[in-house]
């Protein structure tokens, strides 16, 4: 008789057991929404003030205007490196190294406005506009694992954090400038400091919290669930293909419904100053859009997860167009001119939660960061030439004129839509 004891069962490796995607990504989107307001909180301060340290630094006011420019070449710029990095390592490196980007321009600022240098002040601005697309790729990270019926609702919470920091960050600019005269700091570079703080401490939440990171893990069960398919004698490749219909849609409507955006509301403070309003009042009405854009975008996730994307989008732009319309015939008006900009801020906020959530349920998980940082590169890059035409045109033809010029861009949408089948929009959430 035999003594040999039988061999011990096999143990699962770490690899193999089962993840609980509901946790995951419960914290994924916790951990993201902390990391938003984070960065908001930094970045509401010192884009403020850039253009008052830009008029400050260069001897001008002509080239305070260069803040924003800079600003927003800065998120174009790093759109796709991010999401190739993204691609490679992980969401939470990508986003930690575009954090800690923007806290490399905002230390780069103080120097610049010690010394006083205005290049390197516009480098240090773009450099912190790299924290504009780690707040884009945000929204994309916490779709990573969404499930079908619930990513809108997920992208838009994480959307909305940034509310806290769009809202609270200005009031930092007063106790930045204390915190830094305190210090032996240049004027107007305090704020800065809060920059640097923000976005570091953002970079280490991404880095510890962001475990398993999600768009890996999305990846491995995109794998799995394709190998799954392939055994079972389908087309793995068939399930991973993407919607060429859906993806065209949405980054049509990305790009566009925020070139709208950004041409009107870019102008208006300009054309309110013009009429005589008070700086009171045009902070009470870009406060009022800024709520507008971020305040309700959950209630437009829900409706883009039961509704449709397509349905959403469209109703993004008949808000965009209530808005125009408000502001083309009501230009005169300071009320006019208030309700404009929320239904433009509300417009843009159910045109951009839909589109992103459309944008990464139509595109194969092997390709959706490339997808996506071409996404945040259009709507950065189309937000810029947007408002660098608007001055011009509202020199030309005034405040009604740029409204209406600006209801064409919402047309071409309405076409896209129009040319686009329902289902392939997102008509229905994919389940």
């Amino acid at each position: 008789m035999s003594s040999t004891a039988p061999a011990p069962a096999p143990v699962p490796s770490p690899a193999a057991a089962p993840v609980d995607v509901a946790a995951v990504q419960r914290r994924v989107r916790t951990t993201l929404m902390a990391g938003q307001v984070l960065a908001g909180l930094g970045m509401g301060s010192t884009l403020s003030i850039g253009a008052i340290l830009a008029a400050e630094v260069s001897g001008s006011p002509a080239y305070s205007g260069l803040a924003a420019t800079m600003a927003t070449l800065g998120a174009a710029l790093a759109a796709i490196p991010l999401a190739r990095l993204a691609g490679r390592v992980g969401r939470a490196p990508a986003l930690a190294t575009g954090a800690l980007t923007a806290a490399t321009g905002a230390v780069l600022a103080i120097v610049a406005a010690g010394l006083p240098s205005f290049p390197l002040l516009l480098i240090a601005i773009m450099l912190i506009g790299v924290g504009t697309a780690v707040n884009l790729q945000s929204r994309f990270a916490a779709s990573d694992l969404a499930a079908p019926a619930t990513r809108g609702r997920d992208l838009s919470l994480v959307v909305w954090a940034t509310t806290v920091g769009a809202v609270s960050g200005p009031n930092l600019i007063g106790p930045g400038e204390q915190l830094g005269a305190a210090i032996g700091l240049p004027p107007l570079s305090g704020p800065f400091l809060f920059t640097v703080a923000a976005q570091v401490l953002a970079a280490t939440l991404y880095l510890v919290a962001l475990r398993p990171d999600p768009l890996r893990l999305a990846l491995r069960l995109a794998r799995d669930a394709a190998a799954a398919a392939t055994a079972a004698g389908e087309s793995g490749a068939e399930a991973a293909r993407s919607d060429r219909a859906g993806i065209r849609l949405a980054l049509i409507a990305l790009a566009l419904s925020h070139a709208t955006m950004v041409s009107v509301m870019a102008m208006t403070p300009v054309h309110l100053t013009d009429h005589g309003a008070s700086l009171v009042v045009v902070g009470f009405t870009i406060s009022l859009h800024i709520a507008g854009m971020y305040a309700l975008s959950p209630v437009f996730g829900i409706l883009a997860d039961r509704l449709g994307r397509w349905w959403t989008i469209l109703i993004g732009q008949a808000l965009l167009v209530a808005s125009l319309l408000f502001t083309a015939l009501g230009a005169e008006s300071e009320a006019a001119v208030v309700a404009g900009l929320i239904l433009l801020g509300l417009g843009w906020s159910a045109a951009t939660v839909a589109g992103s959530a459309l944008l990464t349920e139509s595109t194969a998980p092997d390709r959706r960061t490339v997808i996506q940082g071409r996404s945040d590169l259009l709507m950065s890059g189309s937000g810029a030439v947007g408002g660098l035409l608007a001055g011009p045109t509202l020199a030309a033809l005034g405040y009604s004129g740029l409204s209406l010029i600006a209801l064409g861009l919402v047309a071409v949408v309405v076409v896209v839509l129009a040319l686009t089948p329902r289902a392939a929009g997102g008509h229905a959430p994919r389940r």
